[in-house]
C-alpha cells in the first residue's frame, strides 16, 4: 500500500479506470461531472436518470479503498443528469484519513475522476457549524479552506510530484471556483429556496483529521482562525481535484451547531448540589451525535439535489 503521493498512482487510477469503462455503455464512459456525496446525502443518487444507470461497488475496483463509515454506501454510480443528459459520476460514500487510510488512498477516488474525464467536481460534505449566523440544515457554498492537517504535514500532495496530473507547486487561491458560485446563488433563487427556512451562505472550511468531534476549546480556535463550518473529510480531495485542473464546487450541509462556549468549571456555584445525571446533561449540551448528522442530511437531501440538479444543467 502506497504511502504518499508516488508514480504509480497514475497507472493504478489508470487501471481503475479501465475497469470501470468495461462495465459502462459508451454513453456514460466520459462523464464531465462527478458528485462526492457526503455523510447521509447518498439520496443525490437519485437526481440521475433510471436508464442508463450503473452502480460498481468500491469493492469491486482495483485499487479503490472502501468506506467504513455508516451512512456512506461505498460506490460510484454512473448515468445521465439533467434535460441536457449531462454523463455524470456519483460517488456514494468516501474514504477518511480517520479510517486509517493513506492520504494517497483518500484521494484516490478523485485521481481517478481526473482520467475518466471529469472536468467538474462537485464535493458535499456534513459539517459542524462554527459560525453563529448559520442554524442546522443550511447549506454552506465553500468559498475557502483551513487545511489544518495539511499545514502539519498531512497533505495529500506530499512526496514525488505526479507530473501526468499537475504542476509541483499547484496554487489554490482560486480554489473554488466563483463562476460555480455564482450559478449556485442563482440556482438557489431560481428554484425559490430564497423563500424558505432554510438559508445559503458562502463560509470557510476546517478540515481536521478526526475521528472525535472538536472540543470546545478548539472550536474557538478555528471560529477565531477565520472558519465557518468544521469537519473530516473533502479538503483532501480538492486539493487533488486542483492539482489535476478539475473545477470545484463545495458545499457543507450543518448538521450541528459547534460548542463554542467554555465548559462549567468544577467549583462554579451553579453545578454545585447537582447530581452526577444533571451534571452529565448540564455538560452534554450541544453534544455532535453522528445519527443527528444523518438525519439532517436526510431533511435537507430533497433541497440538495435539487440545486446540484439545477447547476449541471445550467452548466452543460
Amino acid at each position: 500500500m502506497a504511502t504518499l503521493a508516488s508514480p504509480g498512482v497514475y497507472q493504478r487510477a489508470t487501471e481503475s479506470t479501465l475497469h470501470i469503462r468495461s462495465k459502462l455503455p459508451e454513453v456514460l464512459q466520459n462523464p464531465k461531472v462527478a458528485i462526492v456525496c457526503g455523510s447521509g446525502l447518498g439520496g443525490l443518487a437519485e437526481t440521475i436518470e433510471p436508464e442508463p444507470k450503473i452502480e460498481l461497488a468500491y469493492g469491486d475496483i482495483p485499487h479503490f479503498p472502501q468506506s467504513t463509515v455508516q451512512g456512506h454506501a461505498g460506490k460510484f454510480v454512473f448515468g445521465l443528469l439533467g434535460p441536457q443528459k449531462t454523463p455524470v459520476a456519483l460517488l456514494v460514500g468516501r474514504a477518511h484519513f480517520y479510517e486509517g487510510h493513506t492520504m494517497d488512498l483518500v484521494t484516490f477516488a478523485t485521481r481517478v475522476c481526473k482520467v475518466l474525464g471529469v472536468e467538474t467536481i462537485i464535493v458535499t460534505n456534513a459539517a459542524g457549524g462554527l459560525n453563529p449566523d448559520f442554524a442546522v440544515g443550511d447549506i454552506v457554498c465553500l468559498n475557502d479552506h483551513l487545511n489544518l492537517a495539511g499545514l502539519v504535514g498531512m497533505h495529500p500532495l506530499r512526496g514525488p510530484n505526479v507530473e501526468e496530473f499537475g504542476v509541483r507547486f499547484p496554487p489554490l487561491s482560486d480554489a473554488y471556483d466563483l463562476d460555480l458560485r455564482s450559478r449556485t446563488h442563482k440556482a438557489w433563487k431560481a428554484l425559490g429556496f430564497d423563500r424558505q427556512k432554510r438559508r445559503i451562505h458562502e463560509g470557510v472550511y476546517a478540515f481536521v483529521a478526526g475521528p472525535t468531534y472538536e472540543t470546545r476549546a478548539e472550536c474557538r480556535m478555528l471560529r477565531t482562525l477565520g472558519a465557518d463550518v468544521v469537519g473530516m473529510s473533502t479538503v483532501p480531495e480538492i486539493v487533488v481535484a486542483r492539482h489535476s485542473g478539475i473545477r470545484v464546487l463545495a458545499f457543507s450541509l450543518v448538521t450541528n451547531c459547534a460548542v463554542l462556549k467554555a465548559g462549567s468549571r468544577g467549583d462554579d456555584p451553579a453545578i454545585l448540589g447537582m447530581s452526577k445525571a444533571e451534571l452529565d446533561a448540564h455538560l452534554s449540551k450541544g453534544r455532535a451525535n453522528h445519527e443527528e448528522v444523518l438525519e439532517a442530511g436526510r431533511e435537507a437531501a430533497k433541497d440538495m439535489q435539487a440545486l446540484v440538479k439545477h447547476i449541471v444543467s445550467d452548466l452543460y
